[in-house]
């Protein structure tokens, strides 16, 4: 079974960030940002165009905190929001597309109508220590989240951005997944019904293959070759891989979906590698998924897809109460 790509070039149009980054409001509402901020000359073909933007060092990880702190403030009305060392650093836009396009998806087994507020709960898989996406879900669209985790120390943190942002403590509750052999087992209950899932596959099969990635990521961004850059991305060992990579974490999740037909209206992942997808659909069909959608996303040179699926029928989908 196949479902067709749905192409977008662009950001969602509901998202913030399409327009890029204002820097001058951002250090406004976080003055510490501006000591991260440069004019930077840009390439327009093979000349320097005269114009010049603002940016930061991508590949700097105070750089890019205090740039996702400017944002959340800004945006998303977070006061205060940390990350440890060494975790994943997410960024901000491309977390928001994904939330933007489940509220799409949600929708279209909605009578065309994006269901908001506390009803609605969706159900984050490796939410990691910064909360992004409950964050984004609950700020845009005012959902409710559970955000589950193999890690205590990240579940940790996230405990204390909610604690940090009041409005937060209601909205979000934290699981820890006790074997991680399992997704969703020791997660979802009987009782439980969820409107999706979100979740943000560990994309290596290895801790070195997710470091040569790092590398190649750090020199494309300070155009070097150096077989030893510092690696600023962050990111602890089950946020950047896990053993099978991508399609091993996937797959688990597939055949444990099927365990939950009634539980969950729409389980979605992200698909960062497209010659993944082949296996995912032929997966889905031996599970008998009763819809497939998949959405190709593109925040500049990176594209990536969500691939979503559900075991309701459309009248099914219709019937669901939010």
């Amino acid at each position: 079974m196949k479902s067709k790509p749905i192409l977008k070039s662009n950001l969602h149009l509901r998202n913030l960030h399409q327009s890029g980054y204002d820097f001058a409001q951002l250090i406004a509402v976080l003055p510490e940002l501006k000591a991260f901020v440069f004019t930077n000359a840009y390439q327009t073909g093979s000349s320097v165009s005269e114009q010049a933007k603002h940016t930061i060092d991508f590949s700097d990880p105070e750089a890019v905190k205090a740039l996702n702190k400017a944002l959340l403030l800004k945006d998303y009305d977070i006061q205060d929001w940390d990350i440890p060392t060494n975790y994943l650093c997410p960024p901000i836009p491309g977390r928001a597309d994904y939330i933007h396009y489940l509220a799409d998806l949600l929708a279209s087994s909605n009578n065309g109508n994006i269901p908001q507020g506390e009803t609605v709960e969706g159900l984050d898989i490796g939410i990691g220590s910064n909360g992004i996406y409950p964050i984004i879900g609950n700020a845009v669209y005012g959902w409710n989240f559970v955000g589950t985790d193999i890690d205590e120390n990240a579940l940790q943190n996230c405990k204390k951005i909610i604690a940090a942002n009041p409005k937060l403590i209601d909205a979000i509750s934290l699981q820890l997944q006790t074997d991680p052999r399992f997704i969703f087992k020791n997660i979802i209950t009987p009782e439980d019904r969820f409107g999706f899932t979100i979740c943000n596959p560990p994309f290596h099969a290895s801790q070195q293959e997710a470091t040569k990635s790092s590398i190649r990521k750090v020199n494309n961004l300070q155009n070097t070759q150096t077989k030893n850059p510092v690696l600023n991305f962050g990111g602890q060992n089950a946020e950047l891989w896990c053993e099978g990579g991508e399609i091993g974490f996937i797959t688990q999740m597939i055949y444990e979906s099927a365990k939950y037909p009634k539980q969950v209206l729409w389980f979605t992942t992200l698909v960062s590698k497209r010659d993944n997808l082949t296996a995912i659909y032929r997966l889905l069909g031996k599970v008998n998924a009763a819809a497939i959608r998949t959405i190709d996303m593109a925040q500049g040179q990176k594209t990536s897809r969500i691939v979503a699926w559900t075991f309701q029928t459309e009248s099914q989908q219709k019937d669901w109460q939010f």
